[in-house]
Protein backbone atom coordinates (compact mmCIF):
# COMPACT_ATOMS: atom_id res chain seq x y z
CA UNK A 1 0.00 0.00 0.00
CA UNK A 2 1.34 3.42 -0.72
CA UNK A 3 2.23 5.65 1.85
CA UNK A 4 2.39 9.10 0.32
CA UNK A 5 0.83 11.96 2.47
CA UNK A 6 0.83 15.81 1.59
CA UNK A 7 2.59 18.46 4.20
CA UNK A 8 2.52 21.57 3.44
CA UNK A 9 2.59 22.12 -0.64
CA UNK A 10 5.25 19.21 -1.34
CA UNK A 11 4.46 15.63 -1.78
CA UNK A 12 5.86 13.47 1.10
CA UNK A 13 7.02 9.95 0.55
CA UNK A 14 7.68 7.55 3.87
CA UNK A 15 8.53 4.09 1.75
CA UNK A 16 10.64 2.92 -0.99
CA UNK A 17 7.57 1.10 -2.18
CA UNK A 18 5.48 4.39 -2.74
CA UNK A 19 7.71 4.51 -6.20
CA UNK A 20 5.63 1.47 -7.31
CA UNK A 21 2.72 3.83 -7.93
CA UNK A 22 4.22 6.55 -9.00
CA UNK A 23 5.97 4.58 -12.07
CA UNK A 24 2.72 2.71 -12.74
CA UNK A 25 1.17 5.85 -13.08
CA UNK A 26 4.04 7.10 -15.30
CA UNK A 27 3.36 4.47 -17.62
CA UNK A 28 6.05 1.63 -18.61
CA UNK A 29 9.83 3.07 -19.35
CA UNK A 30 11.92 1.33 -21.94
CA UNK A 31 15.12 0.06 -20.33
CA UNK A 32 18.45 -0.12 -22.22
CA UNK A 33 21.30 -2.12 -20.66
CA UNK A 34 24.68 -2.18 -21.68
CA UNK A 35 26.61 -5.52 -20.94
CA UNK A 36 23.59 -7.28 -19.52
CA UNK A 37 25.10 -10.46 -19.16
CA UNK A 38 25.19 -9.76 -15.37
CA UNK A 39 23.20 -12.09 -12.46
CA UNK A 40 22.73 -9.51 -9.93
CA UNK A 41 21.28 -7.11 -12.97
CA UNK A 42 19.37 -9.80 -14.63
CA UNK A 43 17.61 -10.57 -11.49
CA UNK A 44 16.73 -7.08 -10.57
CA UNK A 45 15.43 -6.31 -14.65
CA UNK A 46 13.32 -9.34 -14.58
CA UNK A 47 11.64 -8.54 -11.33
CA UNK A 48 10.66 -4.87 -11.77
CA UNK A 49 9.66 -6.26 -15.61
CA UNK A 50 6.86 -8.53 -13.80
CA UNK A 51 5.47 -5.38 -12.36
CA UNK A 52 4.87 -4.15 -15.33
CA UNK A 53 6.86 -0.88 -15.62
CA UNK A 54 9.72 -1.21 -17.80
CA UNK A 55 10.39 -2.98 -21.08
CA UNK A 56 14.08 -4.11 -21.18
CA UNK A 57 16.48 -3.98 -24.36
CA UNK A 58 18.78 -5.89 -23.66
CA UNK A 59 22.62 -5.40 -25.05
CA UNK A 60 25.29 -8.08 -24.57
CA UNK A 61 26.95 -11.35 -25.03
CA UNK A 62 23.38 -13.18 -26.13
CA UNK A 63 24.62 -16.85 -25.26
CA UNK A 64 25.83 -15.90 -22.02
CA UNK A 65 22.23 -13.84 -21.55
CA UNK A 66 20.35 -16.73 -22.33
CA UNK A 67 22.57 -19.45 -19.99
CA UNK A 68 22.44 -16.74 -17.00
CA UNK A 69 18.48 -16.73 -17.09
CA UNK A 70 18.41 -20.75 -17.64
CA UNK A 71 20.67 -21.42 -14.67
CA UNK A 72 18.76 -18.43 -12.53
CA UNK A 73 15.43 -19.51 -14.16
CA UNK A 74 14.29 -16.31 -15.29
CA UNK A 75 12.19 -15.22 -17.89
CA UNK A 76 13.83 -12.99 -20.96
CA UNK A 77 11.54 -14.57 -23.45
CA UNK A 78 9.49 -11.11 -23.92
CA UNK A 79 13.10 -8.71 -23.91
CA UNK A 80 14.56 -7.72 -26.77
CA UNK A 81 17.93 -8.80 -26.95
CA UNK A 82 21.23 -7.06 -29.06
CA UNK A 83 23.88 -9.08 -29.41
CA UNK A 84 27.22 -7.53 -28.86
CA UNK A 85 30.96 -8.91 -27.32
CA UNK A 86 32.59 -6.02 -26.84
CA UNK A 87 31.72 -4.11 -24.05
CA UNK A 88 32.58 -0.76 -25.56
CA UNK A 89 30.54 -1.09 -28.73
CA UNK A 90 27.58 -2.08 -25.76
CA UNK A 91 27.94 0.80 -24.25
CA UNK A 92 27.90 2.62 -27.31
CA UNK A 93 24.69 0.97 -28.64
CA UNK A 94 22.73 1.41 -25.49
CA UNK A 95 24.10 4.97 -25.32
CA UNK A 96 22.92 5.64 -28.78
CA UNK A 97 19.28 4.12 -28.08
CA UNK A 98 18.79 6.38 -25.20
CA UNK A 99 19.87 9.37 -27.37
CA UNK A 100 17.83 8.31 -30.25
CA UNK A 101 14.67 7.97 -27.58
CA UNK A 102 14.54 4.32 -28.29
CA UNK A 103 14.54 3.92 -24.62
CA UNK A 104 13.66 5.89 -21.65
CA UNK A 105 16.44 4.86 -19.10
CA UNK A 106 20.21 3.37 -19.21
CA UNK A 107 21.62 0.68 -16.67
CA UNK A 108 24.87 -0.56 -16.65
CA UNK A 109 25.44 -4.61 -16.58
CA UNK A 110 28.72 -6.30 -16.04
CA UNK A 111 31.14 -3.71 -17.36
CA UNK A 112 33.74 -1.46 -15.51
CA UNK A 113 32.36 1.86 -14.47
CA UNK A 114 35.20 3.43 -16.15
CA UNK A 115 34.59 2.24 -19.50
CA UNK A 116 30.80 3.02 -19.23
CA UNK A 117 30.96 6.23 -18.14
CA UNK A 118 32.96 6.64 -20.97
CA UNK A 119 30.14 6.02 -23.19
CA UNK A 120 27.97 8.15 -21.11
CA UNK A 121 30.37 11.10 -21.44
CA UNK A 122 31.44 11.02 -25.24
CA UNK A 123 31.19 14.53 -26.13
CA UNK A 124 29.69 13.65 -29.77
CA UNK A 125 28.07 10.37 -28.67
CA UNK A 126 27.27 10.67 -25.08
CA UNK A 127 24.14 11.94 -23.27
CA UNK A 128 25.58 14.99 -21.67
CA UNK A 129 23.14 17.50 -20.82
CA UNK A 130 23.95 19.57 -17.73
CA UNK A 131 27.70 20.64 -16.72
CA UNK A 132 27.51 17.94 -14.12
CA UNK A 133 26.97 14.41 -13.53
CA UNK A 134 25.85 13.43 -9.78
CA UNK A 135 24.45 10.18 -7.98
CA UNK A 136 21.30 11.22 -6.46
CA UNK A 137 20.43 7.97 -3.53
CA UNK A 138 16.81 8.02 -1.58
CA UNK A 139 16.99 6.06 1.34
CA UNK A 140 13.92 4.41 3.89
CA UNK A 141 15.59 5.22 7.12
CA UNK A 142 13.54 2.65 9.49
CA UNK A 143 14.72 5.88 12.49
CA UNK A 144 13.09 8.58 9.99
CA UNK A 145 9.64 9.70 9.58
CA UNK A 146 10.07 9.73 5.73
CA UNK A 147 12.16 8.65 2.70
CA UNK A 148 15.80 10.97 2.61
CA UNK A 149 17.83 12.36 -0.19
CA UNK A 150 21.32 12.13 -0.31
CA UNK A 151 24.19 13.92 -2.84
CA UNK A 152 26.99 12.79 -3.76
CA UNK A 153 27.95 10.14 -2.34
CA UNK A 154 29.65 8.55 -5.83
CA UNK A 155 30.74 10.39 -8.50
CA UNK A 156 31.95 13.68 -7.50
CA UNK A 157 35.23 13.54 -5.08
CA UNK A 158 35.63 17.37 -3.88
CA UNK A 159 32.68 19.27 -4.91
CA UNK A 160 33.94 23.57 -5.46
CA UNK A 161 31.07 25.55 -4.59
CA UNK A 162 29.80 25.89 -8.57
CA UNK A 163 29.70 22.41 -8.37
CA UNK A 164 27.90 22.12 -5.33
CA UNK A 165 24.94 24.39 -7.22
CA UNK A 166 25.08 21.72 -9.75
CA UNK A 167 24.33 19.23 -8.04
CA UNK A 168 21.74 20.72 -5.71
CA UNK A 169 19.95 21.80 -8.73
CA UNK A 170 20.04 17.64 -10.16
CA UNK A 171 19.31 16.49 -7.13
CA UNK A 172 16.39 19.16 -6.16
CA UNK A 173 15.03 19.07 -9.75
CA UNK A 174 14.63 15.26 -9.73
CA UNK A 175 12.56 15.25 -6.66
CA UNK A 176 10.87 17.54 -8.73
CA UNK A 177 9.77 15.52 -10.54
CA UNK A 178 8.98 12.58 -8.33
CA UNK A 179 6.22 15.22 -7.02
CA UNK A 180 7.78 17.06 -4.42
CA UNK A 181 7.14 21.12 -5.14
CA UNK A 182 9.37 22.44 -2.29
CA UNK A 183 11.87 19.63 -1.01
CA UNK A 184 13.69 20.90 1.76
CA UNK A 185 17.65 20.91 1.61
CA UNK A 186 19.99 20.68 4.50
CA UNK A 187 23.16 21.36 3.03
CA UNK A 188 25.52 19.34 6.09
CA UNK A 189 28.50 20.70 7.61
CA UNK A 190 30.22 19.26 11.16
CA UNK A 191 28.21 22.47 12.57
CA UNK A 192 25.45 24.80 12.09
CA UNK A 193 27.21 27.73 12.57
CA UNK A 194 29.08 30.31 9.35
CA UNK A 195 33.32 29.82 10.39
CA UNK A 196 35.44 30.61 8.03
CA UNK A 197 38.10 28.14 8.63
CA UNK A 198 35.55 25.34 7.36
CA UNK A 199 34.42 26.24 4.14
CA UNK A 200 31.37 23.25 3.97
CA UNK A 201 29.99 25.80 6.33
CA UNK A 202 30.29 28.93 3.86
CA UNK A 203 28.98 27.19 1.00
CA UNK A 204 25.77 25.94 2.77
CA UNK A 205 25.57 29.58 3.75
CA UNK A 206 25.26 30.51 0.25
CA UNK A 207 23.48 27.65 -1.70
CA UNK A 208 20.81 28.90 1.47
CA UNK A 209 20.75 32.12 0.74
CA UNK A 210 20.67 31.40 -3.59
CA UNK A 211 17.75 29.74 -2.90
CA UNK A 212 16.10 32.65 -0.93
CA UNK A 213 17.39 34.37 -3.82
CA UNK A 214 15.36 32.83 -6.22
CA UNK A 215 19.03 31.54 -8.12
CA UNK A 216 17.93 27.85 -7.14
CA UNK A 217 14.29 26.96 -7.44
CA UNK A 218 11.46 24.97 -6.44
CA UNK A 219 13.04 24.21 -3.03
CA UNK A 220 13.81 25.51 0.69
CA UNK A 221 17.71 25.32 1.49
CA UNK A 222 19.16 25.63 4.75
CA UNK A 223 22.46 25.70 5.69
CA UNK A 224 24.97 25.31 7.19
CA UNK A 225 23.41 22.19 9.51
CA UNK A 226 24.86 19.32 11.22
CA UNK A 227 23.44 16.00 10.67
CA UNK A 228 21.69 15.78 13.70
CA UNK A 229 19.55 19.32 13.26
CA UNK A 230 19.00 17.85 9.86
CA UNK A 231 17.47 14.91 10.56
CA UNK A 232 16.36 15.92 14.21
CA UNK A 233 13.67 18.58 15.52
CA UNK A 234 14.53 17.68 19.30
CA UNK A 235 18.58 18.44 18.44
CA UNK A 236 17.96 21.48 16.37
CA UNK A 237 14.71 23.19 19.19
CA UNK A 238 17.22 22.64 21.76
CA UNK A 239 20.17 24.34 19.85
CA UNK A 240 17.80 26.95 19.28
CA UNK A 241 17.94 26.67 15.67
CA UNK A 242 14.50 28.27 13.66
CA UNK A 243 14.66 26.05 10.75
CA UNK A 244 11.59 25.25 7.78
CA UNK A 245 14.00 22.55 6.77
CA UNK A 246 15.56 21.53 10.09
CA UNK A 247 14.23 18.14 11.48
CA UNK A 248 12.62 17.77 8.66
CA UNK A 249 14.78 17.31 5.56
CA UNK A 250 13.86 15.67 2.73
CA UNK A 251 17.50 15.99 1.20
CA UNK A 252 20.89 16.02 2.02
CA UNK A 253 23.98 17.90 0.71
CA UNK A 254 27.45 16.27 1.72
CA UNK A 255 30.28 18.17 1.46
CA UNK A 256 32.61 15.70 -0.56
CA UNK A 257 32.23 12.08 -1.41
CA UNK A 258 33.85 10.46 2.00
CA UNK A 259 31.06 12.42 3.87
CA UNK A 260 28.20 11.20 1.51
CA UNK A 261 29.98 7.75 0.70
CA UNK A 262 29.81 7.19 4.49
CA UNK A 263 26.67 8.27 5.40
CA UNK A 264 25.25 6.14 2.54
CA UNK A 265 27.44 2.87 4.07
CA UNK A 266 26.27 3.34 7.22
CA UNK A 267 22.35 3.69 6.11
CA UNK A 268 22.53 0.81 4.67
CA UNK A 269 24.69 -1.58 6.68
CA UNK A 270 24.31 0.08 9.89
CA UNK A 271 20.83 1.31 10.05
CA UNK A 272 19.09 -1.23 8.01
CA UNK A 273 17.94 1.23 5.16
CA UNK A 274 16.49 0.44 2.22
CA UNK A 275 17.62 2.48 -0.78
CA UNK A 276 16.68 3.75 -4.64
CA UNK A 277 19.97 5.32 -6.50
CA UNK A 278 20.33 6.91 -9.93
CA UNK A 279 22.80 9.07 -11.68
CA UNK A 280 21.43 12.47 -12.72
CA UNK A 281 22.76 15.05 -15.01
CA UNK A 282 22.43 13.25 -18.17
CA UNK A 283 19.42 13.34 -20.92
CA UNK A 284 18.11 10.47 -18.95
CA UNK A 285 18.13 8.58 -15.49
CA UNK A 286 20.82 6.39 -15.27
CA UNK A 287 21.38 3.30 -13.06
CA UNK A 288 24.42 2.45 -11.71
CA UNK A 289 24.24 0.40 -8.96
CA UNK A 290 26.79 -0.68 -6.30
CA UNK A 291 28.33 -4.43 -6.04
CA UNK A 292 27.56 -4.01 -2.42
CA UNK A 293 24.11 -2.60 -2.97
CA UNK A 294 21.30 -5.84 -2.48
CA UNK A 295 18.91 -6.85 -4.99
CA UNK A 296 16.29 -5.04 -3.35
CA UNK A 297 18.14 -1.73 -3.96
CA UNK A 298 18.83 -2.80 -7.61
CA UNK A 299 14.89 -3.45 -8.26
CA UNK A 300 14.36 -0.13 -6.57
CA UNK A 301 16.77 2.08 -8.41
CA UNK A 302 15.25 0.38 -11.76
CA UNK A 303 11.85 1.59 -10.38
CA UNK A 304 12.68 5.30 -9.08
CA UNK A 305 14.05 5.90 -12.49
CA UNK A 306 11.04 4.84 -14.20
CA UNK A 307 9.01 6.63 -11.72
CA UNK A 308 9.63 9.91 -13.18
Amino acid sequence: MATMTQKGDTTCLTKLSDLNALATKSGKKKLAVAVAHDEHCLEAICAVDKMGLVQAILVGNEKKIHDIAQRLKLDVSGMKIIHEEVDANSVKIAVKMVRDKQADILMKGNVPTAVFLRGVLDKENGLRKGEVLSHFALFEVPTYHKLLGLTDAAMIPAPDFKTKVALTSNAVDFMNKLGYSKPKVAVLAAVEMVNEAMPATIDGALLSKMAQRGQIKNCIIDGPLAYDNAVSSASAKHKGIVSEVAGDADLLIAPDIEAGNILYKAFGFSSNAKLAAVVLGAAAPIVLTSRSDTEESKQASIVMAAAI
